[in-house]
């Protein structure tokens, strides 16, 4: 603009004629016109949170060949470019795709196609459902489920088989509890693992009751079952990943870390992405197995456009839920029991050294105050204060008081589920006690320790919404409002620290911070809309919020 008006003092000067001048600013318009910037769409009229370092919120956007141009004012993207799709945005609230940090994606995919058993009652319910899928499925090999939960039972206490012994004497079965840590096996199913009573083993326990089995399998006996299984082939993984990804489309997902795969797991995703099937994009740890290290350790990380291969996830314990947490002192409802870990410390110290020496990233499961303690030190051991190897422990759940520093010692990132607060809060303080249960699902005593908190959900182990991650990390209450007064609101985090953390936080947490997790120029194009704002509605309207639609590289793959 300065430019234009100097060049029009100049010609008031010289004595040019009238229609020349008029010719002359004419053309300077036309010129303006002409070096607009061309986008593919301009969306305006919106409340848009880019999510950068100030956190600005913006009006407009502009967007071309997937990537950001530039967001700002409404006159100012206007003024700016010029697009082949112009979008009301009807003042409705923009935000980057959320990114979960830490899920199991092609579980999930699976387990749409198994039994359910999320929110079961009690036993009784779970074997119905059962007994229902397998009506509808009478020619399943296996008949698998997943999801209950003996903690939200009366009595509390975990189911045994006898009931599906005699339903299915000759139909392997195993239904694994909400998190994955335990399951229920019939008979059939043991015989086929060879599994007897009494039987050890290191990482798990396979319980015996007055000389039998009861088909309780926890950790790592899991696995005994579960290697019997034949793995999917590849309609099945097209039928479980394009399920699990319209689902999280409709959540607003764009990105999700799915944490602990087998080498035909990630070809099976790569394939379904050349193909332009499965949009999603994926960070993946490879599951500390040796038939991985053998195959990728040597290749090292490597990307695509929509698949990043980083990590290793290694896993130090169980689950609080089913008492596999290694907890530092006995549970305080099983006296003498302290849960275990699932490999020798040995193991954890050898995967670490070689994962130093390495581009790798180190990625360990660590529930209990025991578990969570020896990663930490075993990862300050080999990390150097001020690295960026964005070393991870995943869940960090229960931390001792004393070892919340060993985190910022050397930038070791926990990634937390809030979700998983206010799942366990009603039985929580039973197995930990009122002092330990501090120490516990404490976000905003992590988030201090590094300035910054990874969030996710876990799902299928809890819900896969981002809504109810955002309101159990702020709000810290169940779907149902209680506590009245939120549970351990010390640790709630902020309205930006937990869109932060389902963002550009989680984006840094897998090193793709630089392509996405923020709408800012250069990065990737992806983002949900919403009818409501989430950092502005009260606490009782964060559930009722829809998503309306959700964007990748720009195109809608959900809404409308």
């Amino acid at each position: 603009m300065w430019n234009y008006f100097y060049q029009v003092q100049i010609i008031k000067i010289l004595p040019v004629p009238r229609l020349c001048i008029s010719f002359l600013v004419l053309s300077i318009l036309l010129s303006g016109c002409r070096q607009k910037d061309r986008a593919n769409l301009i969306i305006q009229h919106a409340r848009i949170y880019t999510v950068d370092s100030a956190f600005h919120i913006a009006e407009a956007i502009a967007i071309r060949d997937g990537k950001i141009l530039a967001s700002g004012t409404d006159a100012e993207i206007l003024s700016r470019f010029t697009a082949d799709s112009m979008m009301d945005g009807g003042g409705k609230v923009i935000y980057p795709g959320i990114i979960d940090a830490h899920s199991h994606f092609v579980s999930y995919g699976r387990s749409l196609f198994e039994v359910n058993l999320f929110g079961c009652r009690d036993w009784h319910e779970a074997i119905e459902r059962v007994k229902a899928f397998a009506k509808e499925h009478p020619d399943e090999p296996w008949i698998r489920g997943r999801g209950w939960d003996q903690n939200t039972w009366p009595g509390k206490s975990f189911p045994e088989n006898s009931s599906l012994n005699q339903l299915f004497p000759n139909t392997p079965l195993l239904l694994q509890r909400v998190d994955g840590h335990a399951a229920i096996a019939n008979a059939c199913a043991l015989s086929k693992a060879g599994i007897h009573p009494n039987q050890g083993l290191e990482g798990g326990q396979i319980e015996t009751r007055n000389g039998q089995l009861t088909g309780l399998l926890v950790d790592n006996a899991v696995e005994l079952i579960t290697n019997l299984i034949k793995p999917g082939e590849a309609k099945d993984y097209e039928k479980w990943l394009l399920a699990a990804q319209q689902k999280c489309f409709e959540q607003g997902l764009t990105t999700v870390s799915d944490c602990g795969l087998m080498g035909r797991d990630v070809e099976a995703i790569q394939a379904l992405q050349q193909q332009q099937k499965l949009l999603m994009r994926m960070y993946v740890m490879l599951s500390d197995d040796p038939e991985n290290y053998t195959r990728y350790f040597a290749k090292g990380p490597w990307q695509t456009d929509r698949l990043f291969v980083n990590g290793f996830k290694v896993y130090a314990d169980g689950a609080l839920g089913s008492r596999g947490a290694c907890l530092l002192a006995p549970y305080s409802d099983k006296p003498g029991w302290n849960g275990f870990l699932l490999r020798s410390q040995s193991h954890y110290d050898s995967v670490a050294k070689m994962l130093a020496n390495s581009k790798w990233q180190m990625c360990t499961h660590a529930i209990g105050d025991s578990g969570n303690r020896m990663i930490l030190r075993i990862y300050n051991h080999y990390l150097v204060s001020g690295n960026d190897r964005r070393w991870r422990i995943e869940h960090a759940q229960v931390v001792d008081t004393s070892d919340f520093k060993l985190f910022k010692l050397s930038n070791i990132i926990p990634s937390v589920q809030p979700t998983h607060a206010t799942s366990d809060m009603p039985w929580a303080e039973d197995r930990l006690g009122p002092v330990r249960i501090k120490g516990a699902y404490a976000y905003q005593q992590l988030l201090q320790q590094n300035g910054w908190l990874p969030l996710g959900t876990d799902f299928p182990v809890e819900d896969i919404s981002p809504l109810k991650t955002f309101y159990a990390a702020v709000v810290r209450k169940d779907i149902h409002g209680n506590p009245t007064k939120g549970f351990q609101m010390e640790n709630a985090l902020s309205r930006e620290q937990a869109l932060r953390g389902m963002t550009i936080w989680a984006a840094r947490a897998g090193f793709m911070d630089q392509k996405l997790g923020s709408l800012e120029p250069g990065k990737q194009a992806d983002f949900m809309i919403t009818d409501e704002d989430l950092m502005s509605v009260p606490d009782s309207m964060i559930l009722k919020i829809r998503i309306q639609s959700t964007y990748i590289n720009g195109k809608r793959v959900f809404g409308h």
